[in-house]
């Protein structure tokens, strides 16, 4: 388990930290108990956690230009009151509202989106709106950035003749009456005197080491700065924080995991694992060697192994999983292997079955889908140690799945797994050693913020049996041509995938549904074979259709994205992804990986459905463009963002109020450095001047207790 830090001499954190910075957020002056309690809903509980709600936005209203001034083409932002509202139907409906400020009047026009601005726009409504000035009839701006004012006070300079913040709204802080007018009443007073009363938990080593501002300046600044610069630097010292502190428990979690010696070394036995290797029907790469290795040497050690093992598609992550797999289980104990979807399953079962049967192995698999007494049936084969190699979904967690003695755990696809999840399988065995694989390759910060706790393998180099994958994207008009593709692709004898974005057609969809493009296909072509899978298709039927395409006895295999991992069919050489507009980057990616399995070049046509958004009309560029994985997730990573990129929420790891992981990689590095060397040297934030910074992590992290001591 990890050192949780504790606060000493028995003191209340709260009793020892700054008042401002630890008092109950019901005892600011402002606040009180029927506030307090709406709050806790948004996860504020302190003083500290309001102050660092920090603004959206600011308007600078030392600058607000007069409407009677404004000049055509000009860049400005105004504040005025709503005097008239209405939708202008015509050659193109629109709604518009007209605002005044006494020296003339600006007309504000919205051709889309406009609907939900009518019950909130109504006369006497201040607003400050930015945009760029157009003149036809009279000034007027489209689309402004709209800002609604529940003021204006000239006299006060809370709210005027500065630069000031606009807080996030929603629901809950209007119940509370917080709007931005009331909360820069509420926090202003509480950093008016900063530099005394909030004292900096980071340690002046830190600060000079990495150039951040001190945390009374940063908390100030970032609510009422002088200038815009002012109010970046704070933000940045803030965000440095955030990635610090996390970092910060990731080296904590990691060094109580070095300092026990609880794990155990796998025998050096290594005759299943040569065998493996021998009836493979080509010679590992370089880097599936120097990845086993590496993961050899964690088996041989007493620290239980924690690692990340990255590759692209193709690179051949199942063969590196199977060789360390096969080491426990020669050594007599099991390895589990927990992947999160039934299919993906099956597929591993599948394969995990074909590299392990020289061995004299069956590897066993438990899901959901299993029927009650096949389940109990499989179950004792794991409770008795029979099953060396234990394929599985989530079931693999539940009640009832007992193991004899689990040495190793392999988890594939980890972000679709949470902490907690990954923690639950682990504690099923006596500190075994843990892998944990990504098909999406993750960009360095990325990697090191989600994995930070993880020694890392990198897989960067494809089997030398794959072929070439070209990709090009077309429109309808080129269908013909794309017919004629596949035709000559079943007369070369090589076989094609077309995928589709959905099962069956939708009533709030265009899409073409796989039902209805495999009977489109086999009335296409009557001499092919067309088989038919997708996620409503039974589980042994499913299979059975993939394994027949697999050995050459379909020639064409419609499907949905359930194909998306684990199919190899070496004489695959053609995938047509219909609507290719609608999918994401990496999972375009990861089916295109199912191609150029074989020799020879494969071909990947993205079929539009529509014409592409400027995004997507990117991500089918960078698809044209590479095959390189790590690039493709560099892309869809600015493209997306953190939270899409990873498909679902990481289960215990904080969600950044202020950090962005895009706009503050730059972070990363320093503040993990930083972290890693606060504990190397004082593991338990003992020495007096940690005292404020333990008490700081205990404060963000005490509730997260599958962070501080999963392992």
């Amino acid at each position: 388990m990890a050192t949780t830090p504790s606060p000493a001499g028995g003191k209340k954190h709260a009793d020892s930290l700054q008042p401002v910075w630890s008092r109950p957020v019901q005892f600011v002056k402002g606040i009180g108990p029927k506030r307090a309690q709406l709050l806790h809903e948004l996860g504020i509980e302190t003083a500290a956690d309001l102050l660092l709600n920090l603004p959206r936005r600011y308007l600078d209203r030392s600058n607000i230009a007069q409407i009677g001034a404004l000049l055509e083409g000009q860049t400005v932002t105004v504040v005025g009151k709503v005097a008239m509202t209405g939708v202008i139907k015509g050659g193109k409906t629109r709604f518009e509202a007209t605002i005044v400020d006494g020296t003339g009047q600006l007309s504000l026009l919205w051709f889309a989106g406009w609907r939900f601005l009518q019950d909130s726009l109504k006369k006497g409504v201040i607003l400050a709106v930015s945009g760029n000035v157009t003149y036809f009839h009279g000034f007027q701006i489209l689309h402004p950035e709209l800002e609604i004012l529940e003021d204006w006070d000239a006299d006060d300079l809370t709210h005027t003749g500065r630069v000031i913040p606009v807080y996030p709204s929603g629901e809950t802080w209007r119940i509370a009456r917080l709007e931005s007018r009331n909360l820069r009443r509420v926090i202003k007073p509480l950093i008016d005197n900063a530099e005394t009363t909030i004292k900096d938990y980071l340690p002046q080593a830190v600060r000079d080491t990495v150039a951040q501002p001190s945390l009374p300046w940063s908390v100030a600044h970032a609510h009422f700065p002088e200038t815009a610069d002012d109010a970046e630097k704070a933000r940045v010292r803030l965000a440095f924080d955030e990635f610090f502190f996390l970092e910060l428990t990731l080296a904590n979690r990691r060094s109580a995991i070095d300092r026990l010696r609880d794990g155990r070394a796998c025998p050096p036995t290594a005759t299943w694992a040569r065998t493996i290797v021998d009836s493979l029907p080509w010679p590992l790469t370089g880097a599936q060697k120097r990845v086993t290795s590496e993961i050899t040497a964690d088996l041989r050690s007493e620290h239980p192994m924690r690692r990340l093992l990255q590759g692209d598609v193709g690179s051949g992550k199942t063969v590196v999983a199977a060789l360390a797999m096969a080491q426990w289980a020669e050594a007599g104990a099991q390895a589990a292997l927990l992947v999160p979807t039934e299919i993906l399953a099956e597929q591993h079962h599948h394969t995990l079955t074909r590299l392990f049967e020289p061995c004299g192995i069956t590897p066993v698999l438990l899901t959901g889908s299993v029927s009650a007494t096949e389940r109990k049936s499989r179950q004792k084969l794991v409770a008795s140690g029979e099953a060396r190699i234990v394929v599985g979904t989530h079931a693999l967690l539940s009640e009832g799945v007992d193991f004899h003695d689990l040495g190793m755990v392999v988890i594939d696809e980890q972000h679709r797994f949470g902490v907690a999840q990954r923690q639950k399988l682990v504690d099923k065995g006596r500190r075994p050693d843990l892998l944990i694989m990504t098909a999406t390759p993750i960009p360095r910060t990325l990697a090191m913020t989600l994995y930070g706790d993880l020694d890392v393998s990198v897989l960067n180099e494809k089997p030398p049996q794959l072929g070439r994958v070209r990709t090009v994207w077309r429109g309808e008009e080129a269908r013909e041509k794309m017919y004629d593709f596949i035709h000559d692709a079943g007369a070369r004898g090589d076989l094609t995938y077309i995928v589709y974005p959905l099962v069956e057609q939708s009533e709030k969809s265009d899409l073409k549904a796989a039902t209805e493009g495999y009977e489109a296909l086999c009335a296409r072509f009557p001499n092919r074979r067309v088989g038919l899978v997708h996620g409503r298709v039974k589980a042994a039927e499913r299979l059975a259709t993939m394994e027949r395409f697999y050995h050459g006895d379909l020639d064409i295999l419609v499907s949905t994205t359930v194909i998306e991992v684990g199919v190899d069919a070496p004489a695959a050489r053609l995938m047509v992804i219909e609507n290719a507009e609608r999918f994401g980057l990496s999972q375009l990616h990861q089916l295109r990986g199912r191609i150029g399995r074989g020799p020879g070049e494969s071909i990947c046509v993205l079929m539009l459905g529509a014409e592409p958004s400027v995004i997507a009309r990117e991500r089918l560029e960078v698809m044209c463009r590479t095959n390189d994985g790590f690039e493709i997730a560099e892309t869809d990573l600015r493209l997306r963002g953190p939270g899409e990129f990873l498909g679902t929420r990481q289960h215990g790891l904080p969600e950044f109020q202020i950090a962005d992981l895009l706009r503050d990689s730059i972070l990363v590095e320093p503040a993990r450095k930083a972290a890693w060397e606060i504990l190397k040297a004082d593991p338990r934030l003992s020495a007096p001047d940690h005292q404020l910074l333990r008490e700081e992590w205990l404060r963000r992290f005490s509730t997260r207790t599958e962070l501080l001591e999963a392992g």
